[in-house]
């Protein structure tokens, strides 16, 4: 396994696999830990700055992040990322609350705060620019414990409307389903025949309602995710009463969209934040997939970042880290109901209990665990890295802490390599 170093000033030296020699210089106070995952040391005495151009390749995604640091000849660092899902979801969550905070409940008031002025330029959506800034921070960090020398993000572009209708040409994109139709209800009453998706007709309820299948707040007023019911089958779905076999009509594309709106900003805060120390370059996902298949690689997001340094024949890490991104607090401060009397319950504990917070790695009897609920009394609930209960109620005291949250959880894995090195660099230069 390799062990990464950084020299007297903080700056990243070449890794290296002598564990013996870095364990005497721990022992011998000729280095310190800077890091545990990926363990990293911080030597304590002048030593000659001499690396290895090392490059960097990003399978940027909206869902999952692939990372791999490498050579022509070796791979150095290999991560597969999982980036947050939760944005969306959070963020309409928080406006149905402030909606009900002005009318529907007796609570205190939050007056609307209108925001009419022109959105400024390059403006992304909440969500979509928490995924650019993570991209950023992953990159931003790599480069911390590792001497990179060069960037290489793969960008995507993809046309929605082929992903409909591979057919599609000239004015066609002018002319979708919905020409010719007021709003999006009018459409999909059309589409449905005017008629009930569930009975059909039988209970012959003249009035007509657009049902999500998907919540609103996940699903979006997309046709797709919208079915005509009746007033009587749409009452008895929401009391319980009936079971809808609906699936939604095609793939959302949402993923798509967001890729579209992040690709070039990912590339440009890059850029902003490395350069001129770091070159940043980028590649497009044809590119990424024809090294792939010369190479003779099973497609994964860490293969396909080290296709896109172009290093595919470079002999792969032994081990993987899976980062899972994970929010660092709740900022929900109180219960939505109040309490009798008047009062209001905190939704929160406090940021720190006892020096631990939430999603803390610690190790509990040896064993490497996370904080994933934590009680004011310092009784925690401990749960392994694949969300196993470990402990439903542990004293803080029996908790011995490795890293504070930062806002990833680190998981090593063993590398499932198919072919040996010597084979698939034998397949590669010689195709």
């Amino acid at each position: 396994m390799l062990i990464y170093v950084l020299d007297k000033n903080g700056k990243p030296l070449m890794p290296t696999e002598r564990a013996g020699r870095v364990r005497k210089l721990l022992r011998d106070g000729r280095a310190i830990v800077a890091s545990h995952t990926p363990f990293t040391v911080r030597l304590t005495y002048d030593t000659p700055h001499y690396v290895q151009p090392l490059t960097a390749g990003v399978d940027a995604g909206t869902t999952h992040v692939g990372i791999s640091v490498s050579t022509d000849r070796r791979e150095y660092y290999a991560a597969e990322v999982e980036l947050r899902t939760d944005i969306v979801e959070n963020l309409a969550t928080r406006k149905e609350a402030r909606r009900t905070r002005r009318s529907k409940r007796s609570i205190r008031y939050r007056a609307p705060r209108f925001n009419n002025r022109r959105k400024p330029e390059g403006w992304l959506a909440p969500s979509t620019r928490q995924k650019v800034l993570s991209h950023v921070k992953l990159i931003e960090d790599i480069t911390k414990f590792l001497p990179i020398s060069e960037v290489v993000i793969e960008v995507a572009q993809f046309d929605m409307q082929r992903i409909k209708n591979p057919g599609i040409a000239g004015t066609e994109y002018q002319q979708g389903p919905q020409l010719d139709f007021w709003n999006v209800r009018e459409y999909v009453l059309w589409r449905d025949g005017h008629r009930c998706q569930c009975c059909h007709g039988k209970s012959k309820d003249p009035v007509l309602n657009v049902h999500h299948i998907e919540s609103r707040k996940t699903g979006g007023d997309s046709p797709d995710n919208l079915v005509t019911l009746c007033e009587t089958c749409h009452k008895a779905y929401h009391a319980g009463k009936v079971e809808l076999k609906l699936k939604r009509g095609s793939q959302s594309l949402r993923d798509a969209t967001v890729m579209n709106a992040m690709r070039m900003e990912v590339l440009q805060q890059t850029e902003r934040i490395l350069s001129p120390k770091i070159d940043v370059r980028h590649t497009y996902g044809y590119i990424t997939k024809n090294t792939r298949i010369r190479a003779g690689l099973q497609k994964s997001h860490t293969v396909d970042a080290l296709c896109i340094a172009r290093h595919p024949a470079a002999r792969q890490v032994d081990t993987i880290f899976v980062l899972r991104q994970l929010r660092r607090h709740n900022r929900k401060v109180m219960k939505v109901n109040m309490l009798p009397g008047g009062r209001w319950k905190r939704n929160q504990a406090p940021r720190e209990i006892n020096g631990f917070r939430l999603f803390d790695s610690v190790k509990l009897n040896g064993e490497n665990a996370y904080v994933h609920g934590r009680r004011t009394s310092g009784y925690f609930v401990i749960k392994d890295a694949e969300g196993n209960t470990l402990s439903p109620s542990t004293k803080w005291n029996r908790l011995t802490l490795v890293r504070h949250n930062n806002s990833f959880m680190r998981i090593v894995r063993e590398n499932p390599r198919i072919h040996s090195w010597d084979e698939r660099t034998k397949s590669f230069w010689n195709f």
